[in-house]
């Protein structure tokens, strides 16, 4: 493989790298428009409780992350096989949370594990997800969370998105 091929290599992992980063971020702070730029339209997603095409998966997924008011999505560093120079196979491992406040008060959600199965492709110098499928390994419940209260005793801000626009939320 000549030098020139190699670069290329790295740079399309890199930007199959920050999609996937990309993906989370947007997820966490509601980005709807982010979000979709994630993927190409007519992606395949299958996440077991929806099947269908990216248009019609980011409205569901947004929803589902907007009844949350925290939430935090954690990916690894993906396994890319390049397939050629505009498909790539990718998977990663992942980490999600999501904490409600419940009918009694408290604060509680679960700790979710899984594999997204990806596949990307490049159209006009561009990579986004092609078609994905999600699969959970484990989910652990997190309950006693803390609330969006200041705690004396152990006095870090707690962050509540609830909505689109946070004011510290940067697009990059």
């Amino acid at each position: 493989m000549t030098m020139e091929a190699q670069l290329q290599a790295l740079l399309d992992k890199q930007a199959i790298t920050e999609v996937l980063q990309r993906y989370s971020r947007t997820l966490d702070w509601l980005d709807d428009e982010g979000q979709a730029g994630c993927f190409w339209p007519d992606a395949q997603i299958d996440y077991g409780f929806f099947t269908g095409s990216a248009a019609d998966f980011i409205p569901v997924v947004m929803q589902i992350e907007r009844a949350s008011q925290r939430r935090w999505h954690f990916l690894s560093t993906p396994s890319i096989a390049l397939d050629g120079p505009d498909r790539a196979s990718v998977e990663s491992y992942g980490f999600a949370t999501g904490i409600r406040k419940t009918e009694d008060g408290t604060w509680s959600g679960g700790l979710y594990g899984g594999r997204y199965l990806d596949e990307f492709e490049k159209k006009d110098g561009e990579w986004r997800i092609a078609s994905r499928r999600y699969i959970m390994d484990w989910k652990l419940p997190l309950d006693d969370q803390p609330s969006n209260e200041p705690n004396p005793d152990f006095p870090l801000p707690v962050l509540q998105i609830i909505a689109s626009g946070h004011p510290d939320y940067r697009v990059m």
